[in-house]
């Protein structure tokens, strides 16, 4: 599960860490991101990835009356992508999710009253992408289009199953290398064993 990340750089630097231009740099605010307020963050989609655009989290599926399932379409998991009404009519839209830190909870206590937040970064705190599927949705009463996504998720390593031990399920990162490959249709490889935690 993954529902707060974070991308400190500047545009430049994603620009050329990803070979590609931003569509709309004056629209790019750098810092936290909520999933939870369905904020727009920079992705790169299968369609043009030369561009990197800015796309609203929570996935609305183009079939969907209204944006209401979005507080249930933050994340997909890996493993049920193909059979889920949301999401298996996406799972060849794929994208880019461009972050540089994301944030998990470690219970402390049975019941998760008591919890220690830490931030999760790749070694040198890079920028890095995690996987994702992008859908296009119209409002059919204001006529407005909705660019959305979901974040992947998998089972956790060990790292993060110590961190996230209540659900034991981590985003999937893609090893820098493979992000064009993911993209054009490819199993992912993943820098998952590339992350560092910090208790903060």
């Amino acid at each position: 599960m993954c529902f707060f990340s974070q991308l400190s750089a500047v545009a430049q630097t994603l620009e050329n860490r990803f070979n590609a231009k931003f569509e709309n740099t004056e629209r790019y605010i750098s810092g936290g991101y909520n999933g939870f307020q369905h904020p727009e963050t920079p992705v790169i989609i299968h369609k043009e990835p030369e561009k990197i655009q800015l796309f609203s989290w929570g996935l609305i599926p183009h079939w969907a009356k209204d944006e209401s399932i979005r507080k249930s379409t933050l994340n997909a998991r890996i493993e049920t992508i193909h059979e889920k009404l949301s999401f298996r009519e996406v799972v060849n839209n794929r994208c880019l999710v461009l972050a540089d830190k994301f944030f998990e909870w470690q219970w402390l206590d049975e019941k998760g009253k008591k919890k220690q937040k830490y931030e999760a970064t790749l070694a040198g705190k890079i920028p890095f992408a995690f996987a994702g599927l992008w859908s296009e949705w119209r409002n059919q009463l204001t006529g407005e289009t909705k660019h959305t996504y979901t974040l992947l998720t998998m089972s956790a390593n060990e790292l993060m199953s110590r961190i996230h031990n209540s659900k034991k399920r981590m985003p999937v990162i893609l090893n820098p290398g493979s992000e064009s490959g993911w993209l054009s249709g490819k199993v992912p490889e993943l820098a998952n064993e590339g992350l560092v935690a910090v208790a903060i």
